[in-house]
């Protein structure tokens, strides 16, 4: 262990990976790191984000290092002069291999460091995503072993920047193999989520980040490197016969690593929270909603958010506002508006329908329970999703309340219209005009007629003509 530990310090000075890391730290800064930051201050969002785009800046620059190192011996012609060294051909390439991961690692876990100090500075609700951290991380001595046996194998001055490059593109075109959720494919450790989804809000906030598919591609990746190094311990000139069926069984028990992982991956699907599962690996805890405390606003019906979307809260009030102060009170009005989890439903091929979990209103008293757009994958201001919340959300509200949903009579329509402050019917029609004078009433006037006929109305049981 002492000598080994010698060996690995002496690549540690001498290794071509010292060299890139300020080059690895740049393009992690302007690939990762700056649209990271572009993303709001969720753990969601800038974790799974940081897995697929750190992958883009570590994997070509330790694939290229990792086969310069590999292929060091052959280039130099000295694979004759250190063959009759204390330590054998594969002790050797291991201890190089192992130098080029360490950089790698130290590299990844330092700009990665970075990226989390910044987020948790930010604010962010939570803790920090450890799994999509974990994948990146495993990623690195399985690339690095994919260079470094190419290097060895094939030593050349070429090898390198062709290895690199392949393994970039590879690595890169295998999401676009993704049909469906029970794809094998998904085992890419470019793959966080769902890849229809992306970076997604919904995800892992209001249930935690399930790591099935995290842990299936560690175990993947976990059996490619093993495999990859005990394939280096299979030529005669690696060691004796006693090191190369070692070898020999390294390689095949990474090979079945390797194939499990797949394997898992392939039984995966989306599970309601928009994540995948994998049956063998699930933990039903999972499945139970994150302990949370909701922030409310002050008005007059609380309107209350995951606090993990607390920046959004000015705009749904402003949003809700104008129904708010018209419905406060009334029999039957929600006595708070409530931000619920995103319920996710899989479509044909890779795609996902995303609606409420559960019902609109629900509870005693009522409570009116709304998903917001940002939870649907749209990134949008908050002045968007103010004006989107007012003519969308915010007149469900009503139309729960006034019954002016489908098949509504004349009279629901025309007080849902003046509530909701919108005008969605033709104009000039009796319910538009119906609506127009309703709306014109004093506030004291229209509440006290609310008051005493909201349940007839709900109830489907008042004409146009009965309206004031």
């Amino acid at each position: 262990m002492t000598a080994a530990a010698r060996l690995l310090r002496l690549e540690l000075r001498n290794n071509v990976m010292l060299w890139l890391l300020p080059l690895a730290a740049l393009l992690f800064w302007f690939v990762t790191f700056r649209p990271g930051m572009a993303y709001p201050p969720m753990w969601n969002l800038r974790a799974t984000a940081m897995q697929t785009s750190s992958l883009a800046v570590f994997v070509p620059l330790v694939v290229g290092a990792a086969a310069w190192s590999g292929s060091r011996e052959g280039r130099h012609g000295s694979v004759e002069l250190v063959a009759g060294s204390a330590r054998s051909r594969w002790a050797r390439q291991t201890g190089s291999w192992a130098a080029t991961t360490c950089w790698a690692i130290v590299a990844y876990l330092g700009c990665v460091g970075v990226l989390y100090a910044v987020t948790a500075g930010e604010g962010a609700w939570g803790g920090p995503l450890w799994w999509p951290a974990g994948v990146g991380a495993a990623s690195l001595p399985a690339f690095s072993a994919l260079g470094f046996t190419a290097g060895a194998l094939r030593p050349s001055r070429f090898t390198p920047p062709v290895i690199a490059i392949g393994a970039f593109l590879g690595l890169e075109i295998s999401a676009n193999f993704i049909q469906g959720y029970g794809s094998f494919w998904q085992v890419s450790p470019v793959v966080a989520n769902p890849w229809s989804l992306g970076a997604d809000e919904g995800i892992a906030t209001f249930y935690r980040y399930l790591p099935d598919l995290a842990i299936a591609q560690i175990l993947f990746l976990s059996g490619l490197t093993a495999a990859q190094l005990g394939l280096l311990g299979l030529p005669a000139g690696a060691g004796g016969s006693w090191l190369r069926r070692s070898a020999t069984a390294v390689t095949v028990a990474g090979l079945l690593g390797a194939g499990a992982g797949v394997a898992l991956a392939g039984t995966g699907h989306l599970d309601e929270h928009g994540m995948i599962a994998i049956p063998v690996l699930h933990n039903g805890a999972y499945d139970r909603p994150a302990a949370y405390t909701p922030v409310c606003s002050q008005s007059a019906i609380p309107v209350c958010v995951h606090p993990a979307y607390r920046r959004y809260l000015p705009a749904m009030v402003d949003g809700f506002a104008p129904v708010l102060a018209e419905v406060a009170g009334l029999p039957g009005a929600p006595v708070r508006v409530n931000q619920v989890a995103a319920a996710y439903e899989p479509g044909s091929k890779n795609e996902v329908r995303i609606g409420r979990a559960g019902a609109a209103v629900s509870g005693t008293p009522p409570v009116f329970n709304v998903v917001l757009p940002t939870q649907e994958a749209h990134q949008m201001s908050t002045e968007e999703l103010a004006a989107i919340l007012r003519a969308g959300m915010a007149r469900d509200l009503v139309q729960n309340l006034t019954g002016g949903g489908r098949g509504a009579g004349d009279a629901q329509q025309a007080v849902t219209e003046a509530l909701a402050h919108t005008s969605t019917l033709p104009p000039g029609s009796p319910v538009a005009e119906a609506a127009r004078r309703f709306a014109a009433l004093p506030a004291a006037t229209r509440r006290a007629w609310l008051v005493a006929h909201l349940p007839a109305l709900r109830a489907g049981q008042l004409t146009l003509a009965r309206l004031p």
